[in-house]
């Protein structure tokens, strides 16, 4: 069995490189392609393009990787039927379970790759490509965006909201245009802090520099213990508008470093861990979270779809090789992987739409084709 698992083994996992190989190497020509004029305006040449190209393979490896998987396996399962030696393996005990059970651990280090993959290695990369463009161009980094965040406390004994907006981030990690809005329990503005840019750790301390500060003075008796602002007794005989300006101002939050970043990162870019604090965050704000639930359970149940792309892929090495061509099975392939994307996309449109359970919108599809592979692959050892 040691033989037929290393023969399996590797013929699948070459198929896969090859297959892993081709579609990377048409995504780098596009990419340099792009690469290569942004750079040229700037005047930073083609070496730097083709190392911000090289950067953000790793995560097109992450979305092709499935694909990549059930292609590959497709076609190294076909070309043994064609050739008669899985007919071989069959005869000389390969039978339908343990070929299953062989596949299964085969897909369980696929899965485990796109897992590593895409929580660690293509986040690093796309961060260090922001950075490297960013200090070519002297601007914020591209891919940087602005984001809402809300927070609730007790400060004093007084419920207060606060709407913060980050206007973008930098490639360092730095926040710019930072803006704090602070409303009382009725819904009232307390007062507006605008700062040119902050920091923020991992405790929740947001650093805010050259703050401009305004309060207005029509709910003093709520403002006790706002963010830098004047106290109840300092109303007493002030303007209608009290402003203030800090070179620097502390305030103290439970928007720590990783919600804000997860905020500022478009849902495809982030890792598990970080849709799953931006998820934790929305919920306890009584925010709307059903987009990012499903995006976290996707992005969970993502690496487990390399079994289903396995168990796709097996029912074509009980083919005969008069069934048609290996090319022909290829094709059925890309047909399955495609139809298995889309079907994938449009559940979670419709989940959105719909306010379905995330986990079940997540799943559905990827259960739904592995139904579909193993009742073809027990349909095919049954009657062919």
């Amino acid at each position: 069995m040691r033989t037929v698992r290393r023969l399996l083994y590797r013929d699948i996992m070459g198929s896969v490189l090859f297959v892993s190989a081709a579609f990377l190497s048409l995504f780098y020509f596009i990419d340099f392609v792009d690469e290569l004029e942004r750079m040229t305006r700037i005047g930073a040449g083609a070496a730097r393009a083709a190392l911000l190209s090289l950067m953000v393979l790793p995560g097109h490896l992450y979305e092709l990787m499935p694909i990549a998987v059930l292609i590959g396996s497709i076609f190294s399962l076909a070309r043994m039927a064609q050739s008669s030696e899985f007919t071989i393996l069959r005869t000389g005990g390969l039978g339908p379970r343990r070929a299953l059970a062989l596949l299964a651990t085969l897909a369980l280090g696929f899965a485990a790759l796109t897992f590593l993959v895409g929580d660690y290695m293509a986040p690093y990369f796309d961060k260090q490509a922001d950075t490297m463009r960013a200090r070519l161009s002297g601007h914020l980094a591209d891919s940087s965006r602005g984001a809402w965040l809300k927070e609730r406390k007790t400060v004093d004994g007084h419920d207060r909201s606060y709407a913060i907006h980050v206007g973008q981030a930098s490639a360092s990690g730095q926040l710019q245009q930072v803006r704090i809005f602070e409303f009382n329990a009725q819904g009232g503005l307390l007062s507006r802090t605008e700062a040119t840019s902050a920091t923020v750790d991992g405790r929740g301390q947001w650093l805010l520099s050259d703050v401009q500060r305004t309060d207005w003075l029509n709910a003093a008796e709520n403002s006790a213990g706002a963010v830098g602002g004047p106290t109840a007794e300092q109303h007493t005989d002030a303007p209608v508008v009290f402003q203030t300006r800090l070179n620097s101002l502390v305030w103290s939050s439970s928007l720590h470093a990783g919600v804000v970043a997860a905020a500022l990162l478009p849902t495809v870019a982030m890792s598990t861990i970080e849709l799953y604090r931006y998820t934790e965050h929305l919920s306890a704000q009584e925010q709307s979270a059903q987009a990012q639930n499903i995006a976290f359970w996707r992005k969970a149940f993502y690496p487990f779809a390399c079994f289903v792309m396995v168990a796709l892929a097996l029912p074509f090495a009980y083919l005969h090789g008069r069934s048609g061509g290996i090319s022909l099975k290829v094709f059925g392939g890309i047909m399955l992987g495609i139809s298995f994307v889309l079907l994938n996309n449009v559940a979670g449109h419709m989940g959105i739409l719909n306010n379905w359970t995330p986990w079940i919108v997540a799943a559905s599809p990827s259960l739904a084709y592995l139904g579909l592979s193993l009742a073809a692959f027990g349909w095919l050892v049954r009657y062919r």
